[in-house]
């Protein structure tokens, strides 16, 4: 059985202080909560195991051992990723709750923690995403990011740019106003609970994309919908097969989204915006990357 870093008479102390940021890591490479509280978990134990006394930057230690943690697991699941039903999302989090899941308090980390980011991010290298995490969420310099990761700064600092550039996809990356961000979600909220689909679609952007992740388990679009009038459709007529349904707003990764309960299978939709529309649609059901959230 592990030990309570918390317990009494466990040196666990200095491994609290640094938690939450390891957290933040851990998930935002993996895009896992599930998977990135197991190992933040495992390095624990190999805090424990080793002399602490002997280490002068416990931070960087930490760091090093959960990245690297991090990317054995991303290698590991990524073969499992490739046979998923459907397309793949990653696993939302009720950040109103308390998660801790590292910084959020500029705009670019806020970023990184977004469904859509995390989503995006499948598109790098394993080696571009531990690099473009470290520099764009913690702003850790290339040289200390080069020595987690066993690389030059030189090399870290090319990474990091080809991630970049593979991330914009050519497009500008949006950062939008809370305020406006929730706006647009209790708007659409209204919509989709009265079934005004031409209400709806003069919320999405011409060029909308929604990405929905049954898992296998729930019947959902297995590939991007795009377009406002298709992607309104979608979405009202989904909803209305469904006698019994209730919206919930909340936070999640650090944005306003919508809990939706059709019958009783949850949901998770979250949004992209930009120029005071949605322009993409993230749609979660599958209840294993739901657990968390619903019980």
């Amino acid at each position: 059985m592990v030990e309570d870093p918390d317990r009494p008479g466990d040196d666990g102390t200095v491994f609290q202080q640094h938690r939450t940021m390891l957290l933040g890591v851990a998930y935002r490479l993996l895009g896992s909560f599930a998977d990135a509280e197991d190992v933040v978990q495992e390095a624990w134990l190999r805090w424990s195991g080793v002399d602490q006394s002997a280490i002068e930057a416990p931070g960087r230690f930490l760091a090093t051992v959960v990245t690297r943690l991090s990317i054995d697991r991303m290698r590991l699941v990524h073969r499992h990723r490739e046979t998923h039903v459907g397309q793949w999302l990653p696993e939302p989090v009720l950040t109103q709750e308390g998660r801790p899941l590292g910084p959020a308090e500029t705009a670019a980390q806020r970023e990184t923690l977004s469904l859509a980011m995390l989503r995006v991010m499948q598109r790098l290298s394993v080696p571009e995403r531990a690099v473009f995490v470290l520099r764009e969420a913690f702003g850790l310099p290339y040289e200390e990011i080069g020595g987690i990761l066993g690389l030059g700064a030189a090399h870290a600092r090319q990474l990091y740019r080809r991630g970049s550039n593979h991330m914009t996809g050519g497009r500008d990356r949006f950062t939008v106003d809370p305020g406006l961000h929730r706006d647009l979600v209790e708007r659409f909220l209204l919509a989709a609970r009265t079934g005004e689909r031409d209400v709806l679609e003069r919320l999405l952007a011409q060029d909308v994309t929604m990405w929905c992740d049954g898992g296998g388990k729930v019947s959902v679009a297995l590939r991007p919908v795009s377009g406002a009038e298709r992607v309104s459709r979608l979405l009202i007529g989904s909803i209305a097969k469904h006698s019994s349904v209730d919206f919930r707003i909340a936070e999640l990764n650090g944005q306003a989204g919508l809990l939706i309960r059709l019958d009783s299978q949850w949901h998770v939709c979250s949004f992209e915006v930009a120029d005071n529309l949605i322009i993409g649609v993230q749609w979660v059901a599958d209840p294993d990357k739901l657990e968390h959230i619903t019980t």
